[in-house]
């Protein structure tokens, strides 16, 4: 699981891409619409940063701001650590520790947003390994 290419991880997996002035509630709304913990800030097509729940909870909510008038930008990490789709599924949990996110942006070689890895995908991944592995042994089992 960590040697794996990002791209097989992305699949055709939608994410959310929003501009910097989108306001916080909208930005919330298109999150849920499509299931995702984090949204893409970009410029022109660029990525310049990363809004996630953890934003809306302690940068918006608990700062007492309003979503409505709040833009994105306002409360987004901005220049977040990214990685390129060639790289291994591993390189990006790396990162996660290292700098204590679980979202990393996969950008292309001009940082236009891919998509998004999280701490989610290595645990779904982990499922998937583990519950072969069982199938696995069960047939073994059979076998002998």
């Amino acid at each position: 699981m960590p040697s794996r290419p990002i791209h097989q991880i992305l699949s055709d997996r939608p994410f959310v891409g929003v501009s910097a002035d989108t306001p916080v509630r909208e930005v919330v709304r298109q999150m849920n619409a499509l299931q995702r913990s984090a949204a893409l800030v970009t410029e022109h097509g660029v990525l310049t940063g990363i809004f996630t729940e953890r934003d809306a909870a302690f940068g918006v909510l608990a700062a007492g701001l309003d979503a409505d008038t709040t833009p994105v930008g306002a409360v987004m990490t901005h220049n977040p650590v990214t990685l390129t789709e060639d790289r291994p599924f591993g390189h990006a949990l790396h990162l996660m520790y290292e700098n204590g996110v679980r979202h990393v942006p996969i950008v292309d070689a001009n940082r236009r947003p891919l998509g998004v890895v999280t701490a989610r995908d290595a645990l779904q991944l982990d499922a998937l390994t583990f519950g072969a592995e069982l199938v696995r042994r069960e047939e073994i089992t059979v076998i002998l």
